[in-house]
């Protein structure tokens, strides 16, 4: 394990002073918010898209840092409050609200309240302060919470306040996630609130995965960073097709003394491993994220990911039969709880990152464990020819699931 003075520097949450190789976008996410006094009528809010880790959480924490610089500048009164929130870890709208409150009264917990009560208590309070607020809404993915109710509540913020109170204080709201899911927002507002153009971001290039390497490691220990470490770091990240989430996340790990493990990239082909679409394996991904999931929010995002790209969801037994397959290759467990329309409830918990999974990309329908072709004519490959264990009788999908 290596000294780190300044371990606080490889949190997920930590915003550095300069953002590498997106200052272009950031000073463009500043100038369509326009602080301190936008021209335009409120509410102003406007979103930040991009693959995963392309920057799009450092674009609108950095340009949401300079929202408030900038109003702290000119207004009088009690400073701006930025108030941030990965919606890949809430469950739902009402964990969004529930965190968003959070932020402004730690004590508080949502369990019992409605999505509505959460939200109104949130803009009264703001309104109470009257302070200055940059809302940050970020990681937002297919298949994460609903952030429609969120953001009208913005919108519209006097159908929540007290009869007689109209407007906030001034209140900016930044979105930052994937295309999909940034334009399935809009398309849920229905015309109502408009994100206008996406900023969309390009993946980083290799120079630039190495400059925020290099930048976030010297920081880290506190003197120069090491090259044989820089220089390991993003050959495998490079490798790995990964972006600076993962570029950290090594980093992380090699300061910190965490060994490094084998990692493929999704879809990667290898003689040995297990066939899965790699849609399942983000759907498993999203679903599961740091916490055990139902299966049948599983299903319910691979659903979600497949419509996004004009694609037939996988039928419910062949979503199982592709659960099963990877429980008996050691990468998750499945738990049994009581509930659910039958009287059970299937969890699926990941033993292991998905990203460190050995599988094979496979398309639906195309591998069927017999040799019979593919909807494409195509004979399939047989499982015993791809090194695959061919699976037993797997009986029928859980109810949970089937719903």
């Amino acid at each position: 394990m290596l000294t780190t003075p300044h371990p606080e520097v490889l949190a997920h949450d930590w915003v550095p002073p300069v953002a590498i190789g997106r200052s272009r976008e950031v000073a463009e996410l500043v100038r369509r918010l326009d602080p301190p006094y936008p021209r335009s009528p409120p509410p102003w809010i406007v979103a930040v898209a991009g693959p995963a880790g392309s920057g799009t959480s450092t674009v609108a924490r950095t340009a949401a840092r300079e929202v408030t610089d900038r109003v702290r500048g000119v207004l009088e009164g009690r400073p701006p409050r930025v108030l941030s929130v990965r919606t890949a870890a809430c469950r739902g709208a009402h964990g969004v609200a529930s965190s968003l409150l959070r932020r402004l009264d730690e004590g508080f917990d949502g369990r019992g309240f409605p999505v509505a009560e959460i939200l109104a208590g949130l803009l009264r309070r703001i309104r109470r302060e009257g302070r200055p607020v940059v809302l940050v809404l970020d990681d937002v993915g297919i298949g994460g919470p609903d952030l429609v109710p969120i953001v009208r509540a913005f919108g519209d913020p006097d159908r929540f306040l007290p009869e007689g109170e109209t407007g906030l204080p001034p209140t900016w709201v930044i979105l930052a996630g994937s295309p999909e899911a940034l334009g399935s927002v809009e398309r849920s507002l229905a015309g109502r609130i408009s994100l206008g153009p996406l900023l969309d971001l390009a993946p980083y290039s290799d120079r630039e995965l190495d400059s925020i390497v290099r930048d976030r490691a010297s920081r880290a220990v506190g003197s120069g960073a090491s090259e044989e470490i820089v220089r390991e770091v993003v050959h495998r990240t490079v490798a790995d097709g990964g972006g600076s989430s993962r570029a950290l996340d090594l980093l992380r790990r090699r300061l910190l003394g965490v060994p490094f493990r084998s990692t493929l990239r999704f879809g990667e082909p290898r003689a040995f491993g297990i066939a899965i679409e790699p849609r399942v394996l983000r759907a498993l991904d999203v679903a599961t994220h740091d916490r055990a999931a139902p299966v049948g929010e599983v299903r319910r995002v691979e659903a979600e990911l497949a419509r996004a790209r004009g694609d037939r969801p996988l039928a419910t037994t062949t979503l199982w039969r592709r659960i099963i397959q990877l429980e008996r290759a050691g990468y998750l467990r499945r738990e049994i709880r009581t509930g659910g329309t039958g009287g059970t409830r299937s969890i699926v918990r990941l033993l292991a990152p998905v990203d460190e999974w050995v599988t094979i990309p496979n398309r639906p329908g195309s591998l069927r464990g017999d040799g019979a072709p593919g909807p494409d004519g195509a004979a399939a490959p047989r499982a015993e020819d791809l090194g695959l264990a061919r699976a037993g009788p797997l009986g029928p999908a859980p109810d949970d699931l089937a719903d």
